[in-house]
This record gives C-alpha cells, structure tokens and sequence, in this order.
C-alpha cells in the first residue's frame, strides 16, 4: 500500500508571475484572487488540496517586491517567514520576462533555507518561439541547485499531476490534516471580501488599486434563503471614491453584478451584496487599520 504523505508548500515569486492563477489551477477552484495588477496577495492564504496519495496545503504568498509603505513591509514579511515553515517551495517565474534583481533577490532568500525548491515555469503558452525554454532551463540551471523544473502555463494548463507528483516526493508521511473537501483554511468572509476587491482591481485605473481594502461587515443568510451581504470598500483618498463609485453610481453597480457572480458560486446561495464605499486616509501607512484589516504581523 502506498503511504500517504502530507505537507506545506510555499508558492513565492516576484508580483504577478501567476502564483495566484497557480494555486486555483492546482486545487481546481478559484480561491486566491488574480488580477493584470502586481501585489493582488496581501496575505498568505492557504489552498488544500487532498487526493488519493496526499494533502498538499498550498500557501500563496505576497509578490516578492521592495516595500514602499507598511502595508508592503507586512506583506514581504509574510513571504519570508513563509520560506521557515514549509516542507517545500515552488518558486514561480514568468518566462516572458528577463532574469532580473528580482529573481536574484529571492535565489538569494532561498538560498538561506534548506527547503526544496521546484522551480516553475509559467507562462509557456505566452512563448512565440518555444525553442526559448531550453536555454532559459538552463540558466536557471546554473543559478541554483533546484529540486525539479517544470514548465507550465497555470491559465491554460489542464493537467498538473507531474507537478503534483514532484511535490510529492519531498513531503512527510502523514495524515491528512483537514476534511478532503476542504479547500482554504479561510473564513468565507474573507474569500467574499477578496473577491470583491478583484473586481475593483479589475475595473479601476491605475491610480486606485493598492489603496484598496474591502472588509464584509455583515454576511446572514435571510428566511427566503439569500445571502445578505454588506460590505465597504476603503480607499485613501475622496477622489479615489469617486473613481470606485463612478458616474451616477455605475462603476460600484458593475462591481457589485461581477462579485456578485463569484461569491453566489462559491456560498451557492443566492446573494445579495450591499456594497458601501469609505475613505480612510492613508491607511497602509496606519498601523491600527492595517490590523484591523487582518494585516496582524509584528513590524
């Protein structure tokens, strides 16, 4: 009989190289939020996934970037610490992109840990020329001793049972540690509130989306068996609240009718989402709102 095996593996690499997009693609459900935007994970959100042979609880962490605000100090952190408490690290690089001082820089952290490390690959489907991924195999090769390269597309890729299985190999054995239907280890407030800040990503300009937090206030289920729920977006600034609301409400309306899609799939309920926008000034600069906003790691 073949033994079970269990374990934690860290999903790191630069902002928006697909890590998220990895994660949902892995356990076949969208739980960590994607978007066109860099630095879309704030926290470490923990995906299982559970099969015949193993439990793999998947932590997607924070783009690796330079800091610019506390919000950006936490979320760094959150990476790093990530590095000491896995059994092992998928590091993702987007070969679209040339080998840079942020690749460098994580080679550098992992070089710090003795935790395997895969190195993915993502993105291939992008490749006009897929002569190209050789040579890149191969100076990723040179600059550092990892336990398996794999390249993948996490967008359209269909099947990840060889990256599974290379996972595998470097997990203990053990049991599983949550029900096989579990997906995340976060409360469904949470999920909602992520997944109403995608949309806001998605539809602001430029100028919005790291200045937004979305916190679900109330969340009931009412006797017709809908799903009430209410919850505010904050942003810093008034003029960034007139961009979130738009013309005559239109924007907020957009946003409510996409989320809404997403949290109905997930509860399986009937929602209805009350949407609120709020200015909190400079709130990743603040400590007590970067707590209160779930943002809990010491500085």
């Amino acid at each position: 009989m073949e033994k079970f095996v269990s374990g934690f593996v860290a999903i790191v690499g630069r902002p928006n190289v697909g890590k998220s997009t990895l994660v949902n693609s892995l356990i076949g459900e969208k739980i960590a939020i994607m978007s066109d935007k860099p630095q879309t994970t704030r926290n470490k959100i923990m995906c299982v996934l559970t099969n015949e042979h193993s439990q793999i609880m998947f932590l997607d962490t924070p783009g690796i970037h330079k800091p610019q605000h506390k919000l950006g100090e936490f979320m760094l952190k959150s990476a790093t610490d990530t590095l000491k408490e896995v059994d092992a690290v998928l590091f993702v690089v987007d070969v679209t992109e040339k080998f840079g001082k942020g690749e460098q820089y994580i080679i550098e952290m992992l070089e710090k840990v003795t935790t395997p490390v895969l190195l993915v690959l993502n993105k291939v489907d992008k490749l006009k020329d897929k002569s190209e991924l050789l040579p890149l195999i191969n100076s990723y090769k040179q600059k550092y001793k990892f336990a398996e390269l794999v390249p993948a597309s996490a967008l359209t890729d269909t099947d990840f049972s060889y990256l599974v299985r290379e996972i595998e190999k470097h997990l203990p054995e053990g049991p599983a540690y949550f029900p096989e239907d579990t997906l995340t280890d976060q409360p469904e407030r949470v999920i909602v509130a992520e997944l109403v800040r995608e949309k806001v990503l998605r539809l602001t300009r430029d100028e919005v989306p790291h200045a937004i937090a979305v916190e679900v206030e109330e969340m009931k289920t009412r006797p017709n068996d809908d799903v009430y729920i209410r919850a505010t977006i904050y942003v810093e600034r008034d003029s960034q609240k007139a961009i979130v609301i738009g013309q005559k409400g239109a924007l907020l309306k957009t946003i409510g009718q996409q989320a809404r899609l997403d949290i109905q799939a997930l509860l399986g309920n009937k929602i209805f989402l009350d949407l609120w926008v709020k200015v909190k000034k400079d709130w990743r600069n603040k400590d007590n709102a970067l707590r209160e906003f779930g943002f809990r790691n010491e500085y």
